[in-house]
């Protein structure tokens, strides 16, 4: 079956094409134990575009994107954040996007293999009709579908389920790895039995939260702790402006501390966090993607003594001195995934979000005209929307509610 959509390949000059594509429907396991299944017709509906999308468009540049490829395909059809309508079933779904020879896609190990539909191994959204597993098809809250048309305010929240769940599940690391990490010196200060410790612990461990970046991800994860821990003190750290829309609208969202990173110094910026936070974090989590966010960490001072130290940005290397990490001691991790049921909380909660109001639409038309241009020059560029978004069928769209 053919149908049209973009597609990445190994080309210095265009590694992002739009076009017509043939699509394949190997069978494909959702985990470890399960029956591998062909996928069944799903037509997409609104897609959002991701950093991912255009990092891959990059390797397709430089030619490193062959491991990425489906087998036998020398084309990756892309996107991975959005809505698709399934005829055969007459519903709407969320794709469930990692599946794979895994026990577990949270913990996947050097014995399994693994897929993501759009980024790895498996064509994706950005395409009249793709073939998915039927269980990784996804239910959507009641009340959004009507007469076959999906709300559009609620389809624009749809485009976040795969970041947003990525957020719930750095949340329960965190939890996880907090309270392992405190428990004793916590029932020891309480004068509490150790189990009752590990619950009060996993609180202490955002009672002075650092989120370094504020993009998507940074604005979820303060987000999900904020619900999750009401007394946390969180502190974003960022480059826009204070009334800028987006950092008016994260602080709103999870009821945050602001620091504007102008510093010429790192040191200044550190103690500017010390002081939004009044005192030095419990937890430093870095999703800016540059090299300063360990630097002001540990070298400057930023997370305190047992701080935790939540990796989250692709790219950076992460460096500290042994001697004061040792005596510190700093709990360094870092984990970017989700399962199954943190992608349906992920839906779940955001279906009464306002996040609907961070997406900006790209014409379709305008979009497949050019997209590299469109990805350059509209999507990931200075002044470019927080999110974008594209709806690919607007037959399935209720653009009136």
């Amino acid at each position: 079956m053919q149908a049209y959509g973009t597609y990445f390949q190994n080309d210095p000059l265009r590694p992002l094409q739009y076009g017509t594509v043939t699509l394949i429907n190997p069978p494909r396991q959702r985990l470890r134990g399960e029956p591998k299944k062909e996928g069944i017709l799903a037509h997409p509906v609104i897609v959002g575009f991701c950093g991912t999308d255009h990092e891959l468009m990059e390797m397709g540049r430089r030619g490193e994107l062959g491991p990425k490829f489906p087998a036998g395909q020398q084309r990756l059809i892309n996107g991975h954040e959005g809505v698709v309508w399934v005829p055969e079933q007459r519903r709407f779904a969320i794709v469930l996007i990692r599946g794979g020879d895994s026990i577990d896609p949270t913990r996947f190990t050097e014995d399994e293999t693994y897929f993501e539909y759009g980024c790895d191994q498996a064509d994706g959204l950005f395409c009249d009709s793709i073939y998915v597993n039927p269980d990784m098809l996804l239910d959507i809250p009641d009340g959004y579908a009507r007469d076959g048309r999906l709300a559009l305010s609620f389809a624009k929240k749809m485009v976040f389920p795969d970041p947003f769940a990525c957020m719930l599940f750095q949340l329960e690391r965190m939890e996880d790895l907090g309270s392992a990490h405190w428990f004793r010196q916590t029932a020891r200060r309480r004068s509490c039995d150790l189990e009752t410790a590990r619950t009060y612990a996993a609180d202490e461990i955002f009672e002075r939260t650092v989120i370094f970046g504020l993009g998507t991800t940074g604005m979820f994860i303060g987000d999900v702790i904020r619900q999750a821990h009401p007394d946390a003190r969180i502190c974003f750290v960022g480059r826009s402006p204070a009334d800028s829309p987006k950092v008016r609208f994260a602080l709103a969202q999870a009821k945050a501390e602001y620091v504007r990173n102008t510093f010429a110094d790192p040191a200044d910026c550190a103690a500017a966090i010390g002081g939004a936070l009044g005192g030095k974090a419990t937890c430093f989590i870095g999703v800016s993607g540059t090299g300063v966010e360990h630097e002001i960490a540990f070298r400057y001072g930023a997370l305190g003594c047992n701080g935790l130290y939540n990796s989250f940005s692709l790219g950076p290397r992460v460096a500290f001195d042994s001697m004061p990490f040792g005596f510190h001691n700093h709990l360094i991790f870092g984990s970017i995934n989700f399962r199954q049921d943190h992608m349906e909380k992920a839906i779940r909660m955001l279906s009464v979000s306002r996040y609907d109001e961070i997406v900006a639409l790209i014409d379709k038309e305008t979009f497949i005209a050019d997209p590299m241009d469109a990805y350059e020059h509209r999507i990931y560029c200075p002044g470019a929307p927080m999110k974008t978004a594209v709806i690919w069928n607007h037959d399935y769209i209720d653009e009136s509610r």
